[in-house]
């Protein structure tokens, strides 16, 4: 039986062949989320400061709802964590704020980073899932169990992807990539009974 899905974010998810029942029965099973940085927790965007001496500031924008979203992960043992291709200071320092377990930065090829936290996070491949916007990331998407792809990816990421958010990266695609698991493991309502809402 599948859960109630709500209004809460109107979460209408677009989902692979398999149909949204398998994409459901996928995020049921997710023990770990991974996603990439830039057009994911980010729009894509890189500003870049100029300062004193030549040197250069690079800032990125989170979004907070993103952020609300990695904490209750935390709190129901959902682990999380990052691959991405640039080394930021920004993103380390999303990453200490969100409480996630995992963070690799600067790292082009991604399925050797997957082995190494698949192992560590003792979980198998279709217990994972992974958030990704551009092609580099569907080699990732057919080694997990659960593809996400952002709103705003390019057409041929989400016509790979199991699921696809309604928002757009770095706009709230992760709250609700999060909030399609917590509904698949029915942990939705405990979230909704913390904060009041009948």
């Amino acid at each position: 039986m599948l859960p109630a899905w709500g209004t809460a974010r109107g979460i209408l998810a677009r989902a692979k062949t398999d149909g949204m029942e398998q994409a459901v029965a996928r995020a049921s099973k997710v023990k770990l989320l991974l996603m990439d940085v830039d057009g994911v927790l980010t729009d894509g965007k890189v500003y870049f400061l100029p300062g004193q001496d030549n040197a250069v500031t690079e800032l990125k924008t989170f979004d907070c709802q993103d952020g609300i979203a990695l904490q209750w992960c935390k709190w129901k043992g959902i682990r999380t964590g990052v691959i991405s291709g640039r080394k930021s200071f920004s993103t380390q320092q999303r990453v200490l704020q969100a409480h996630m377990d995992y963070n690799y930065q600067g790292f082009i090829e991604k399925i050797p980073i997957i082995e190494e936290i698949m192992a560590d996070a003792d979980v198998s491949s279709d217990e994972i899932a992974f958030i990704g916007d551009d092609l580099t990331d569907v080699v990732v998407f057919h080694r997990v169990g659960l593809a996400i792809a952002v709103g705003n990816a390019r057409p041929e990421v989400k016509q790979e992807a199991h699921y696809v958010t309604p928002s757009s990266g770095g706009s709230g695609a992760v709250r609700d990539a999060v909030e399609f698991i917590f509904k698949a493991k029915g942990l939705w309502r405990e979230i909704l009974d913390k904060y009041e809402i009948a």
